[in-house]
């Protein structure tokens, strides 16, 4: 079995992330170099009208912001059309405490394309699918990625894939030979030990997925007035797997190492044994739902980075595309049709911002309304984020 570091797989999202602040500088150069505790609260906006046709001529004064029931004033706003970005109004430096000097911010210039993080989750994805993995790879070249789009790409596991941020579409071709699935075989989880808190490897394993993915997403969050769209390849997470038939091998042998230790001590040996697979239940419920709060930490970390997640044969993924505005594309022979919709979705937006005039650091999770004076105007937004601990890092 092949063991899987965090930190490579860290190292490898770190090289992919470091050139996000310089490329996205070559497009925006009004970001400021500080750490504020008022920080641009952004979100992307669809509005469409009855047909359904993108409404692309709105102004600023169309949209009004709603923050639990109270108007927040916008400070940024931008309009992406059929790809090309046009940042309209960029946000003045944000309220400070006294003291700190920023330097001045510089207007941003129109920007063609789009920003695509693709993340192949190579430790969830079973071998015997890395043909259609690369299929699929071909199809995002094809249909999803186009000229003048950013784009890059890390993996978690044996791949080794982390190709910065760029324009050039050769590097999905170059990526694309690079992808083989190395999932966990059944072998490799019913032939090992279990431990406290159910099969070690197959936590160790969701936990870098999350962890990279987590990563990535607290330095996507340096990005304002861009819709980030994160393209996350797996085959979900299954922890339990197998339970049936591990409970009655962990039965097995425990009960050679009680006929051991019983032939060995006698009747000495009454007292509750530590080993005992019943006593792992609990374990594994604690495991789990250590995973399970990974993945609600990794969405309100997508949210509030702006950042949808499009799911590509999730399973247990569903979650992050349904709660930060994507799709979840599961048990499909053809990708071209979802491949169209994310296009069709990350070409068309706008992306408004403000400022909150709440300053009640205890009050983490906030509604958001956004409504549009146009007549006969739908408009999609996300309705939700949720500030950082005060602990968390930055």
């Amino acid at each position: 079995m092949q063991a899987v570091s965090r930190r490579q797989a860290r190292c490898a999202c770190a090289l992919l992330l470091a050139t996000i602040g310089v490329a996205i500088q070559a497009q925006d150069q009004r970001k400021p170099d500080f750490t504020s505790r008022v920080e641009l609260v952004t979100t992307d906006v669809v509005v469409r009208d009855n047909n359904g046709q993108f409404i692309a001529d709105l102004k600023k004064e169309d949209f009004e912001v709603l923050e639990d029931g109270v108007p927040q004033k916008l400070v940024s706003f931008s309009l992406t059309h059929g790809g090309r970005s046009y940042n309209i109004a960029a946000p003045p430096p944000a309220p400070v405490a006294e003291g700190i000097l920023l330097p001045p911010s510089r207007p941003a210039t129109d920007a063609a394309g789009r920003i695509f993080l693709i993340f192949v989750d190579d430790l969830h994805l079973d071998f015997r699918n890395t043909g259609r993995i690369r299929d699929l790879f071909k199809k995002i070249s094809d249909e999803l990625v186009h000229e003048g789009d950013m784009f890059g790409i890390v993996s978690t596991g044996p791949s080794s894939i982390s190709i910065d941020l760029t324009y050039d579409r050769r590097r999905l071709t170059e990526a694309l030979k690079k992808i083989s699935g190395s999932a966990l075989a059944p072998k490799d989880i019913l032939d090992v030990p279990e431990g406290s808190q159910g099969p070690p490897e197959v936590r160790h394993r969701a936990h870098v997925a999350f962890s990279t993915a987590g990563d990535m997403m607290r330095q996507l969050e340096q990005v304002h007035n861009r819709r980030k769209a994160f393209i996350y390849v797996s085959n979900g997470y299954d922890l339990d797997p197998f339970s049936k038939t591990r409970a009655k091998n962990e039965l097995e042998r425990y009960g050679m190492l009680r006929d051991n230790v019983d032939n060995s001590n006698g009747d000495a040996n009454n007292q509750q044994d530590p080993n005992d697979p019943a006593l792992r239940g609990k374990g594994n419920q604690w495991a789990f739902a250590d995973l399970v709060g990974e993945l609600a930490e990794l969405t309100r970390a997508a949210v509030r980075a702006n950042t949808t997640i499009y799911t590509i044969d999730p399973r247990g993924l569903r979650v992050l595309a349904d709660l930060t505005g994507g799709i979840a594309v599961i048990n499909q022979n053809d990708f071209t049709k979802a491949l169209k919709r994310i296009d069709q979705e990350t070409s068309d937006y706008y992306v408004v911002g403000y400022y909150s005039t709440n300053p009640d650091p205890t009050k983490r999770r906030r509604q958001i309304e956004v409504k549009v004076t146009r007549p006969g105007a739908n408009v999609w937004h996300r309705t939700s984020y949720t500030l950082k601990k005060p602990n968390e890092p930055r």
